[in-house]
């Protein structure tokens, strides 16, 4: 299942947009600490939702189960999702193409484009788009991952058609001149320049994700490498938008105060009229990643730094990437057992017990067309090296191996992640994202729906073949950020 708050954070878009790493980091926390109330309140807040999180992490639970989905007759998937509770709604379209997507020496492309989608379009020039929308009282926004581009508005229920109109209309008739491109070009450099060539840690990122990725295009940056981006063009930018903004190549997700059907008509007389496009690009075929073989280091050292860090990573499977379906959930299930929040082992066994680290913790990446990461980190306490922090994370690790999960450790580490699933359902916007971007990395609605039941089938068996099968010494990837040694002056 593809959680926004478990996607790759990576630098987006300045401006008006918000970044995909500034969303990741709101979710991340706003979901840490819904975990920690329901940890401590499970019962009575489950019971608002009619359920108890241990039942569902049994299998008796379906995420968003009144969802439905349709497909129009040019492609164009539709999914709907009520909500109730507030007459408003949220109107997203993704397109399933990322920076992933781009042809070599055009890093940045899909980013590029998705800034220049608000420069208006025939029938609403300049940024009438982005005025209407103020207007009426509704947000807007949009995202660039390596996956997917999304744009979305969150609005009045009766204004539902008008936004419908709007994004279709951008959906063919942008319109591009040689000055727009240039003044935008320009704010993408310092976009980079500000979040990127100023950022140690996000220097260190870029170097990690290219060390890990050696073949495949997820080691490329989603803001692209400068050089290539000071070439970025009208004609690049245009191309890209005609080979892959097309309604066979995009998903419309619409939740809130709606059903399907009233989403339906109102889908096919805005949508279904586009046509599918001449040339489009609908198949993905990408360079996959090779076995790693031995293990790869990447030491950052810069003045500006201020926290060291240790970090290590690891190729996995993903939902969609994989030779067995159980691994996915499983690494999900590891990845908290092993480094979520307060109570996971690694924060109990470095911060609290042994006091040798300021924080710690896991994330598995699962959510992903192709390959998933599986990725370890920790901060030092004060005093302690780097080197000894990694030591004594992989003889943990080694430990963990070699004891393994107990069956009161995997039904804990199963009941929160459902728990967490049942929290997401409060937010009308995260139950829109949620479903776009799992659809748009190749699942299906059921998948989604269903993942609450994949999580409780998880045994223990499963959690260590998994863990066994992913973290192995000759793996991994170790980033080190520390700051710069500075040299004393001879007297």
């Amino acid at each position: 299942m593809a959680y926004p708050w478990r996607d790759r954070i990576q630098p987006d878009t300045t401006h008006r947009h918000v970044s995909e790493a500034t969303v990741a980091r709101f979710l991340s926390s706003f979901l840490f600490l819904g975990a920690f109330l329901m940890t401590m309140f499970a019962q009575p807040f489950a019971t608002g939702f009619g359920l108890n999180p241990s039942h569902a992490a049994e299998g008796d639970f379906r995420f968003a189960p009144n969802a439905s989905q349709f497909t129009l007759e040019n492609g164009m998937q539709v999914v709907v999702i009520p909500d109730r509770r507030a007459p408003v709604v949220t109107h997203m379209v993704w397109y399933k193409v990322g920076a992933a997507d781009e042809p070599p020496g055009q890093s940045g492309i899909a980013h590029f484009l998705e800034h220049l989608m608000f420069k208006g379009t025939t029938n609403f020039p300049d940024d009438t788009f982005s005025q209407t929308i103020s207007r009426l009282g509704g947000t807007e926004n949009a995202f660039t991952s390596y996956d997917y581009t999304a744009y979305f508005q969150r609005i009045a229920v009766e204004h539902l058609p008008l936004m419908m109109g709007m994004e279709a209309d951008r959906m063919k008739n942008l319109v591009l001149s040689e000055e727009v491109v240039a003044s935008e070009r320009n704010v993408i450099l310092e976009e980079r320049a500000s979040r990127v060539d100023n950022d140690p840690s996000a220097l260190l990122r870029e170097s990690f994700s290219a060390t890990l990725y050696q073949n495949h295009p997820y080691g490329v940056p989603i803001i692209g490498w400068r050089h290539e981006m000071e070439d970025l063009s009208r004609e690049m930018a245009l191309d890209f938008y005609a080979r892959y903004y097309t309604p066979e190549n995009a998903i419309l997700v619409v939740a809130g105060d709606v059903d399907e059907a009233m989403v339906r008509p109102l889908a096919e007389q805005y949508y279904g009229v586009l046509p599918p496009r001449d040339g489009a690009v609908t198949e993905r075929r990408r360079p996959l990643e090779p076995e790693p073989v031995a293990q790869r280091r990447v030491d950052m050292r810069d003045a500006r730094i201020g926290q060291p860090v240790v970090q290590v990573a690891y190729l996995a499977p993903s939902y969609t990437f994989n030779d067995n379906e159980r691994m996915a959930p499983a690494l999900d299930v590891l990845s908290h057992y092993l480094g979520d929040g307060t109570t996971s082992r690694l924060y109990r066994h470095f911060v609290i017990e042994e006091r040798t680290a300021a924080a710690m913790g896991a994330h598995y990446q699962g959510s992903a067309f192709d390959h998933g990461t599986f990725y370890l980190f920790g901060y030092p306490a004060e005093g302690v090296s780097l080197e000894s922090l990694e030591a004594d994370l992989n003889a943990e690790i080694e430990a963990f191996l070699e004891e393994g999960i107990t069956e009161d450790e995997l039904a804990r580490a199963k009941r929160n992640l459902v728990a967490q699933t049942i929290f997401a359902q409060d937010s009308q916007s995260s139950l829109a994202r949620i479903f776009g971007s799992s659809l748009a990395v190749g699942e299906e609605l059921a998948d989604v729906q269903e993942w609450p039941v994949r999580i409780g089938a998880v045994t223990v068996d499963d959690v260590m073949e998994a863990a066994r099968a992913v973290l192995q010494p000759h793996r991994a990837v170790v980033g080190l950020q520390r700051p710069a040694e500075t040299s004393s002056a001879g007297g």
